[in-house]
């Protein structure tokens, strides 16, 4: 049940606030709560008063209908609101709700007192959800990021002896007769049975094959 007393303290109408208290209580969604809430004071007849009430998730506007017997409550969520303004006058003061598309909201007659607060609660929600969305896009992008730098698993290939490319140690010597050409071939070899890419027994039989072959 919301306690109205926090909201009598700017000089708000005490009957138009428990009107619309006892209506927003049932408004409220799980999480939700009103930080504020500002009535109207009409220069003139101020018998039905429209209201302003600021929860942790949107901007609800409340206005009188069938002279008082009901209320026409309307809201605006903080994704739906670019930004929140005010301009004091001599006869009260104008909230202003500038939404992301469509028409501004304006409500005139505010208290000076009231509005101030009214926009301070409502600009530092607004800034809240705004940093809310900025953090989210980071978190996006940062994952987005990750999964470019993912390194993949190399895959390892088990080829024959006879198709397998060993890369020799370079000796910037040109191999220009059939004794150098034996000699590579036998480090290559070995260079395979040192790493252990191929058994003893392959490694005789392939070295008796390049010897054969003098």
């Amino acid at each position: 049940m919301i306690n109205i007393d926090r909201f009598l303290a700017d000089e708000q109408d005490p009957k138009a606030v428990e009107k619309v208290a006892g209506k927003l209580n049932d408004l409220l969604t799980s999480g939700e709560e009103i930080l504020y809430l500002a009535v109207q004071k009409k220069p003139a007849v101020n018998l039905l008063p429209d209201c302003i009430a600021i929860s942790n998730k949107r901007i609800f506007y409340c206005s009188p209908t069938n002279l008082g017997l009901t209320m026409n409550f309307k809201d605006i969520s903080w994704k739906n609101i670019k930004e929140v303004s005010f301009k004091e006058g001599l006869l009260g003061s104008k909230f202003i709700c500038v939404p992301q598309s469509g028409e501004n909201i304006v409500t005139d007659f505010i208290p000076k007192v009231q509005v101030r607060k009214l926009h301070q609660a409502a600009n530092q929600q607004l800034e809240e959800y705004k940093e809310l969305l900025r953090q989210q896009k980071l978190e996006e992008n940062r994952a987005t990021a990750s999964s470019f730098n993912i390194p993949a698993t190399p895959q390892v290939i088990d080829l024959p002896i006879e198709d397998a490319i060993v890369i020799p140690e370079t000796t910037g010597v040109e191999l220009g007769n059939k004794e150098d050409e034996i000699e590579q071939k036998l480090i290559k070899l070995k260079t395979l049975y040192d790493k252990q890419l191929i058994t003893r027994e392959e490694y005789e039989h392939k070295k008796a094959a390049i010897l054969d072959s003098m």
